[in-house]
């Protein structure tokens, strides 16, 4: 089986088992002229099926079937192929030897196990494998359906039939409108429980901003230059600034008074000519001692005395 052929089947009973039911094991009803056809082309018939559909299979076989098959007992092969069937659960359809001397077709057979109230739904789930086509076309008429049969040595399953598709769109869309309900219930409410919250008086909390819009952005502060200006203080500050000013001996803007202006000068000039009667005085006791040289006369002590002179 080929991969795209495969992940369609994967698909179809996939969406089988979320709108009508369908799970493994599947049940696969047979009839006789699969079996024929299957041994004919050398195939395995169990392991084609669950490739097919993608899951375990539980083969079963009608009574009908088998007498068909029983009636064909003298073909070549076909007492293997009995033995074979055997070995498969039997599907009872009440179509007993006694009420029916002979066998019922395939398709009045399969229909009567598959929707026996004819209400066109498979209430059973089952898949059916048949070679007919008579048997295919009446099924397709019912809801929820699988058809496999077999063509040229390759096992083939229908895709969803007309009416199966669109009662498949049709309970999609109740769901959807079903969910569309119920978020406006859910809104309803909240909106609600949002007015109750705002007559008691709790604050509303601010929706999210949406992601790429941006709103205008301010300056930067670390760009923003300082003012140099200081801001003027109110009545009692300037109060208070006079009161320490006044202490100190400043103006309000830091500014000595000219009374105290005056006494730093006097005090500062005092202070320079102490320190120049000090420095005079110091030079005048200030004496150069100088020793006398070796081998030096009377003479030299002499002239030394008339320099210190």
């Amino acid at each position: 089986m080929r991969g795209k052929r495969s992940k369609q089947y994967r698909k179809l009973m996939q969406q089988y088992g979320l709108n009508f039911g369908f799970r493994e094991p599947y049940q696969v009803l047979l009839d006789a002229n699969m079996i024929k056809d299957a041994d004919r082309f050398k195939m395995d018939l169990i392991g084609g099926l669950e490739r097919t559909l993608h899951g375990q299979v539980k083969p079963m076989i009608t009574q009908c079937s088998m007498r068909h098959l029983y009636a064909a007992a003298k073909e070549p092969g076909v007492s293997f192929l009995i033995d074979k069937a055997k070995t498969y659960e039997r599907r009872r359809c009440d179509h007993r030897p006694e009420d029916y001397p002979e066998p019922l077709s395939t398709k009045d057979c399969l229909a009567s196990v598959v929707d026996p109230k004819g209400s066109k739904t498979n209430k059973h789930r089952y898949v059916v494998a048949s070679q007919e086509l008579e048997v295919r076309k009446f099924m397709r008429g019912v809801l929820g359906v699988p058809l496999v049969y077999i063509n040229r040595s390759i096992m083939i399953m229908e895709p969803m039939a007309g009416a199966t598709a669109e009662n498949r769109e049709r309970e999609e869309r109740g769901k959807f409108r079903a969910g569309l309900k119920r978020g406006s219930g859910s809104l309803k409410r909240k909106r609600e429980e949002s007015e109750e919250k705002e007559d008691v008086g709790v604050q509303e909390v601010r929706p999210k901003k949406k992601k790429g819009i941006k709103g205008p952005k301010g300056p930067n502060p670390l760009a923003v230059k300082k003012s140099k200006k200081k801001p003027e203080g109110s009545a009692t500050t300037r109060v208070k600034a006079e009161g320490e000013a006044m202490k100190e001996g400043t103006d309000v803007k830091g500014e000595l008074k000219p009374e105290v202006k005056k006494e730093s000068e006097r005090g500062e000039s005092s202070l320079g000519q102490a320190d120049e009667s000090e420095l005079s005085s110091i030079k005048r006791k200030r004496k150069r001692k100088h020793k006398p040289v070796d081998g030096g006369g009377p003479s030299a002590v002499s002239e030394m005395a008339d320099e210190d002179g």
